[in-house]
């Protein structure tokens, strides 16, 4: 009990180690998750997933995939597949066939195997799969459509894949018993269409039960787990591996409804794919036996290069042809294809059914798994920012700022933070008051920001920082508090008084975003001394000019508002915590007119 307890804990350790340092350095964290679980595993000896689990470990794995793949479908709403101009539908329905013909014919002619066999891997390799792909989205910066149309190719390919495998070998196990490809598809057809349907009856059951009250608030989290569970156990019961359709068909179904209760418990989901998606990669690349890769061969070489360069960019650039999407987004899609935890979970499940069955390459099928899915993972995981700039399928800069409320204040900042070449927005829901930005040229976004459209007309991805700088200091809390899950708690911002939480008429700190001027101006503040002619200066840190000297520089009463690195991140100067400026920072600051103009403007002799 004690070994199980300590190895879980090195499991956490080990993955969210690696996704940590992977946000810190920029690396691919399936790269160094798959890393983590090969050095934690064969390398030292210390994580031996299959000693320590037994028979408990392939359910566990196929829990967690099937808990990753339904989180994924929530994430797919048909909105966003509209934007891709038919990719997807191509990629599914073209691209699949494509990709299992061209797969036979580089698994028999140049991986070697036999037709069966090779008929049976190439199906699994349709799979691409959100495991692998979105923590590398996540990462990079890639523009809207290839980026949906990529997401939603690993998620709904992930079933076909399993699918394909599953026909396969049903058809090789009934063959001897005389059955014929004809009843096995069409038995598999109905199973599908069975699973499918259970996946959407039981989104339809908690898209009822969640509104009308049935369910308690702290109960949603943990029903919606155990029905995923429980679709995929009843789906797989009825036939093998249509688990994985019946919990995306549900979680696609629940994306569709705009159910206000799974906004609710969105940070929670996502926070359990991490740990799962940390947590199977570990155990998988763990379990690696180092015996079984030194059967690798020089012909398995061959067809991963085959894989990389002709199988998958052939299927693309065949299912996409005379489609409206761009030479360079197609080249960029035909490129980025990694292969992950349900390419290797299901091709070890078939190994042992096609050594049962008496076909000898079936042992084959875990190196040849593995090979894939590492060197699609090395290949597209350090290739995809590159690729994506030299393709220009990037989105827009993500060092920008989004500033929330278009008022003399916010205009005055958005002007002062483009002279210093940063990308800037304004957004307001009032034509009228963004019209002084539109007229300055200052990028502009017109529309109610907590409006669920927003999500599908403006990429917040391009935005490192949020300001909500309206004339409203509570709007500006609810604005920072609903975009923190997406921007980051530590970079949503606002006008708003930084008082102590034991005052009544404050608001807490829990739902407010940090404080723009490290003494907490608030909105009547800013209002004040707008009117009094207080404006923006800017600091340059050198070694002449340090910046205890530029803060004995400023006049009294002024604040420095924020810090501009040399590389272009945004630091503001908070109540809670400042940046330590470095040679070549840039500080701007909010300060007081000349005394001469103040005592004009107070009405007296200058």
């Amino acid at each position: 009990m004690h070994s199980q307890a300590l190895v879980i804990a090195l499991i956490g350790i080990l993955g969210i180690g690696a996704q940590w340092i992977a946000w810190r350095t920029g690396w691919p964290a399936i790269a160094l998750m798959l890393a983590a679980g090969v050095i934690g595993g064969p390398v030292t000896g210390l994580v031996n997933p299959e000693q320590t689990f037994g028979e408990l470990l392939e359910p566990m794995v196929s829990i967690a995939v099937a808990l990753i793949l339904f989180e994924g479908g929530l994430s797919l709403n048909f909105r966003e597949l509209r934007k891709t101009d038919g990719a997807v539908t191509r990629l599914v329905l073209l691209g699949a066939p494509i990709g299992w013909v061209l797969g036979i014919l580089a698994c028999y002619y140049i991986a070697g195997l036999v037709w069966p066999v090779a008929v049976l891997f190439a199906g699994i390799l349709i799979v691409t799969g959100p495991t692998v792909v979105i923590p590398l989205l996540r990462q990079s910066n890639v523009a809207a459509r290839p980026r949906a149309v990529l997401k939603w190719e690993a998620i709904v390919n992930d079933p076909v894949g399993a699918l394909a495998g599953v026909v396969t070998y049903e058809y090789l196990r009934r063959a001897e018993a005389g059955g014929t490809l004809i009843a096995v598809v069409a038995a598999l057809i109905a199973a599908a269409a069975v699973a499918g349907l259970i996946g959407w009856l039981a989104a339809r059951a908690v898209g009822w039960a969640f509104p009308r009250g049935h369910v308690p608030e702290y109960l949603k989290a943990p029903v919606l787990l155990v029905a995923v569970i429980g679709v995929f156990v009843l789906s797989n019961a009825i036939q093998q591996e249509t688990g994985l359709l019946a919990v995306t068909v549900m979680g696609i179904a629940l994306a569709n409804m705009r159910l206000d209760s799974l906004r609710d418990i969105h940070p929670f989901k996502e926070n359990i794919t991490v740990l799962l998606i940390s947590g199977v990669f570990v155990l998988l690349s763990a379990s690696l036996d180092l015996t079984v890769l030194r059967q690798f061969e020089w012909r398995f070489a061959a067809f991963l290069l085959a894989l990389l360069f002709l199988v998958r960019p052939a299927t693309v650039l065949l299912s996409l042809a005379f489609s409206p999407v761009p030479w360079n987004e197609r080249l960029f899609v035909a490129w980025i294809a990694p292969r992950g935890i349900v390419a290797i979970a299901i091709s070890g499940l078939f190994a042992l059914r096609l050594d049962r069955l008496g076909y000898a390459d079936g042992s084959i099928l875990v190196t040849l798994s593995f090979a894939v899915v590492v060197a699609t993972i090395l290949a597209h995981g350090f290739s995809i920012r590159p690729v994506a700039r030299l393709l220009k399928v990037t989105g827009a800069s993500d060092r920008g700022l989004l500033i929330v409320g278009a008022t003399p204040f916010s205009l005055s900042l958005a002007d002062q933070l483009r002279q210093l070449a940063v990308p800037v927005m304004i957004a307001d829901n009032s034509w009228q008051r963004l019209a002084p930005a539109r007229q300055s040229g200052i990028p502009t976004y017109h529309g109610e920001i907590l409006a669920e459209a927003t999500e599908d007309r403006l990429d917040l991805t391009q935005f490192q920082v949020l300001a909500a700088a309206s004339d409203n200091e509570a709007y500006n809390a609810l604005v920072c508090n609903e975009f923190a899950p997406e921007v980051g708690r530590d970079n949503v911002y606002q006008l708003g008084d930084a008082s102590d939480d034991e005052d009544p008429r404050a608001l807490p700190e829990s739902l407010r975003g940090r404080a723009l001027f490290a003494s907490g101006l608030g909105v009547e503040d800013i209002l004040n001394r707008e009117a009094e002619g207080w404006t923006f200066r800017k600091t340059r840190i050198s070694e002449q000019f340090a910046f205890e000297d530029a803060k004995a520089d400023l006049p009294d009463g002024a604040d420095m508002l924020l810090l501009l690195r040399k590389g272009g991140a945004l630091r503001f100067f908070t109540h809670a915590s400042g940046p330590t400026p470095q040679q070549g920072d840039t500080i701007l600051s909010y300060v007081p007119p000349p005394r001469s103009v103040r005592d004009n403007g107070k009405g007296e002799e200058a």
